[in-house]
């Protein structure tokens, strides 16, 4: 029997239905709390503004365990009400009283779109962040709720998102394709013909989700697309694009894109601010870089210019997966064009 997927387009029931499964089991929560970077700089965001958060009401959009409502409460929250649509509620309302905080935080299962609550709040918190930032399509629920929920003026964390893109040099995979040339002197059978149909399975369309090590970039990030949470619609996100510029570190062999994003959390003490950076320089987060393979090295040479257009917007498939398309020129080359998605998982078995 063949498993090879076969890509279909689910109704916006089954996508949803889907999605929230995927939260229902320990492992992801695991991974996503166990990411030091992620989880404390939430827990250092929120009791930097108890000023703020002190004596007043707060949404948890998509709360999952309840860490952050949780953290909330600890900084002085008068009520946080912890909405989450998939079953982790259920461990999330045991966490809550182990922890004796059940006066305070209170868990609703549902989504944000279709629960009601008692009262407007004053301060919205969510980890809504996906990889790319915007896979997943969580950040459309903040935003349903800061307009259907939030008080004129309030806070918002994190408040602000910002987009970055770089070229990089990835020689693991250069050395993967070069493989297939080694297999006649180690076994005596020439392979080589192989070398072409692992870069078409290697460096195809699809959004590789992995670590990039600071040496292999080979420039500034350049910055295509910021997104203020107190002032972006749900219109705007259908694509957010921007146009990007940089130039090389030195003489390199370039072969893929690294796309990352940062999120800003306000602090009373301004101007200063805190943020959650998944840059390859600097600490290693969950989300990693999503990585957009070329379908051909090129080499560069010192202050080689590269320059070009980002856009990401949902896939056709499913609304909650990202594709993300990189209109590029690199040097004296003529424009490329190339458009990749994150791998289906929605794929149906065959028989």
């Amino acid at each position: 029997m063949s498993y090879a997927g076969k890509k279909r387009k689910l109704d916006k029931t089954r996508q949803d239905r889907v999605y929230f499964d995927s939260y229902s089991d320990v492992t992801v929560h695991e991974e996503m709390i166990a990411d030091y970077v992620r989880t404390n700089t939430y827990r250092t965001a929120i009791l930097k503004n108890s000023e703020l958060i002190r004596g007043k009401v707060v949404l948890d959009v998509g709360a999952g365990t309840g860490v952050l409502s949780i953290f909330c409460a600890q900084a002085g929250a008068k009520k946080v009400y912890a909405v989450e649509a998939c079953s982790i509620a259920e461990q999330a309302v045991e966490i809550v009283k182990q922890n004796n905080v059940e006066d305070v935080v209170e868990v609703i299962r549902g989504t944000v779109e279709t629960v009601e609550l008692p009262e407007k709040v004053e301060v919205i918190v969510s980890e809504w962040m996906g990889y790319a930032l915007l896979h997943e399509s969580m950040l459309n629920s903040v935003l349903y709720a800061r307009d259907r929920w939030l008080k004129a003026g309030g806070l918002i964390l994190p408040s602000r998102a910002e987009l970055y893109i770089t070229p990089i040099s990835d020689p693991v995979v250069e050395d993967r394709l070069y493989f297939w040339y080694t297999v006649k002197e180690q076994y005596g059978v020439d392979m080589s013909c192989m070398s072409n149909f692992a870069r078409r399975c290697i460096k195809n369309s699809d959004i590789i989700v992995s670590n990039v090590a600071m040496e292999d970039v080979l420039s500034h990030p350049a910055r295509f697309a910021e997104l203020d949470l107190h002032s972006v619609t749900v219109e705007e996100l259908r694509t957010v694009k921007g146009r990007f510029t940089c130039e090389s570190f030195g003489s390199a062999a370039v072969n893929a894109f690294c796309v990352y994003f940062t999120v800003t959390f306000p602090c009373p003490e301004k101007p200063h601010s805190l943020v959650l950076s998944t840059s390859p320089f600097y600490p290693e987060t969950h989300w990693k870089q999503a990585v957009l393979y070329l379908d051909s090295p090129v080499e560069v040479v010192q202050d080689t210019p590269f320059s070009g257009e980002v856009s990401m917007f949902p896939s056709e498939d499913s609304s909650r997966h990202i594709c993300i398309h990189v209109d590029y020129t690199i040097g004296e080359q003529k424009e490329q064009s190339k458009t990749f998605s994150i791998p289906d998982w929605t794929a149906e078995p065959q028989p």
